[in-house]
């Protein structure tokens, strides 16, 4: 394996193994960044409406000469969006800002809740019918959803005529998410994993340190690893070419069972502190 190979996803498609994330990476940087992931190699980018810089992703693309097909490119519905026409419309908003007229991966970037939306079920339910229709008229390759509990996947698989292909979720360290990687293989989807380097308080964990000087490797390189050993699709992100391209080097080493349960078994490591029970956009 390397940071290119890519895996299957249910419909026939595939997915690069590893991607490059873009969240919290501000418009003025995104361009720039994204064209260092370009030139180490990378082939899966992400971002998002909320993320404010799908125009400055655009720009990298078109900028790197590189033809589109050799390119994974994901975007988000932001909240505000969802429903069936808002969803059609927001899609083609993003499209606009990437200077492209199809998407790989198109996800909902979190679940409405009962908590904020008496009609949660129903809101979901018909921006689900918008990704549909996109996928069903070849604009998106690949549909899903990112930050989905089984609660909210099981809404959704209850009434959708396309199951969702992949759901995109907060897994690191310290937060390994068991219940929907279990949740998702059964169901036949695929798992990414944003903000896979926690929030920094991984990097002075001294179980993480010592396990890095055994392998020779960074914290990094093995929060990464121990992601991909999983099955899990990491999406780390850095504006530092260094980091971006040491991120892709994690395909030479093999993190033995009981260091992966060891890293699985670590707490208090980093959190977002973002809740799909409890959002406020």
């Amino acid at each position: 394996m390397n940071h290119q190979t890519r895996l299957p996803l249910p419909n026939g498609t595939s997915i690069p193994c590893l991607g490059f994330g873009t969240w919290k990476t501000p418009d003025k940087e995104a361009e720039q960044a994204v064209l260092c992931a370009l030139e180490a190699g990378y082939r899966h980018i992400d971002t998002a409406t909320a993320y404010k810089n799908e125009a400055a992703v655009g720009r990298a693309l078109a900028a790197s000469g590189l033809p589109r097909g050799e390119i994974f490119l994901t975007s988000k519905l932001w909240n505000p969006d969802q429903g069936y026409q808002s969803t059609l419309d927001a899609f083609a908003r993003s499209l606009e800002q990437l200077q492209t007229d199809y998407l790989d991966l198109y996800l909902i970037h979190w679940p409405h809740d009962p908590k904020y939306f008496d009609d949660w079920e129903q809101k979901n339910r018909d921006t689900w019918r918008a990704f549909e229709k996109l996928y069903a008229d070849g604009r998106i390759k690949a549909i899903g959803v990112s930050n989905f509990r089984p609660r909210h996947l099981e809404n959704l698989l209850a009434h959708c005529e396309i199951r969702p292909m992949v759901d995109q979720v907060e897994i690191h360290p310290g937060m390994p998410q068991d219940e929907i990687l279990d949740f998702c293989k059964a169901h036949d989807m695929v798992v990414e994993g944003w903000s896979p380097l926690a929030t920094g308080k991984i990097f002075s964990v001294p179980a993480m340190q010592a396990m890095a000087a055994k392998y020779g490797k960074s914290v990094a390189q093995l929060c990464l690893r121990w992601s991909v050993q999983r099955g899990v699709i990491p999406l780390p992100k850095s504006v530092t070419p260094a980091r971006i391209r040491e991120n892709t080097q994690i395909f030479d080493f093999w993190l033995e069972p009981e260091d992966m349960d060891r890293i699985s078994r670590l707490t208090g490591c980093g959190w977002s502190g973002l809740d799909p029970d409890h959002l406020v956009y």
